[in-house]
């Protein structure tokens, strides 16, 4: 709120923002979020066809949106994308990691390739992305990085010893960056999900009773429930992201906001 009483503007509009996994689940609701705060939204994926279907979309309903395809696992081409994007919408002010990679199956059967694999999109993306724009940032003394973790990264999952291995990692490079760069007044934060109502966790699903299990917890597992007794839609998600990405979070940096209904039993 303001002074007068009257709610904070989001500060977002026409401000340049990219979305890396832009072509799905909360990559797509980020983008869907930005933009409807007026955003000039930049989609990046490997999936080109579908960031251009939502990128058309998008523009049907009046936004700016642009379709960027992007490998976060290619120097080159992060660096290549990075100024398409400022190309079409200038000053890139927010960047949102989104791209995401799930491998899961116990830790000691897990291959290096396999292993390898997870952390360069999972991690090396996050980082790769985000340094090609903070490069960008710093002379401009602005800026906003949010990247989308998992609560996988503060609390041991059974059979995801790689996922939140490197989605850890993603989480405490982010917020290294954001000690970095608060001198130039960027921001870096963290979102961390749950169990989200997205492909990617429908792809772990063999049946129906998946998400009853995924509700109550898994006791032989060591892995409690939701508290909320519901699923994170990807709209939640991208709230927390939208919030931390305006203004109205202007004071808020290096920090891991959990997403996940009460599933981490965080303090």
């Amino acid at each position: 709120m303001t002074a007068s009483g009257a709610p904070r503007a989001s500060g977002l509009a026409g401000r340049g923002a990219l979305v890396t996994g832009a072509a799905q689940g909360i990559g797509a609701a980020v983008s869907r979020a930005l933009a409807a705060e007026g955003a000039r939204v930049v989609l990046a994926d490997r999936n080109h066809p579908a960031i251009q279907r939502l990128a058309e979309d998008l523009r049907g309903c009046g936004h700016d949106a642009t379709a960027v395809p992007l490998d976060v696992r290619d120097s080159a081409d992060v660096e290549r994308a990075v100024t398409a994007a400022e190309a079409a919408v200038g000053a890139v002010d927010v960047l949102v990691n989104v791209a995401g990679v799930l491998t899961t199956g116990p830790a000691v059967n897990t291959g290096d390739d396999a292993w390898a694999a997870v952390f360069d999109v999972n991690a090396g993306g996050v980082f790769r992305c985000s340094r090609a724009v903070a490069r960008r940032m710093v002379p401009r003394r602005r800026g906003v990085i949010v990247t989308v973790g998992s609560n996988a990264a503060g609390v041991p999952r059974s059979g995801m010893a790689a996922y939140a291995a490197s989605k850890a990692a993603a989480a405490q490079f982010t917020r290294c960056l954001g000690l970095e760069l608060a001198e130039f007044g960027i921001r870096c934060n963290v979102v961390a999900p749950g169990s989200t109502d997205t492909p990617m966790l429908r792809g772990m699903w063999s049946g129906p009773a998946d998400q009853d299990a995924t509700l109550r917890g898994d006791p032989d597992r060591y892995r409690v429930g939701i508290p909320l007794g519901r699923l994170a839609q990807p709209d939640d998600v991208a709230d927390a992201v939208v919030f931390l990405a305006s203004d109205r979070a202007r004071h808020i940096t290096l920090h891991d906001l959990y997403v996940d209904g009460g599933a981490a039993l965080r303090a």
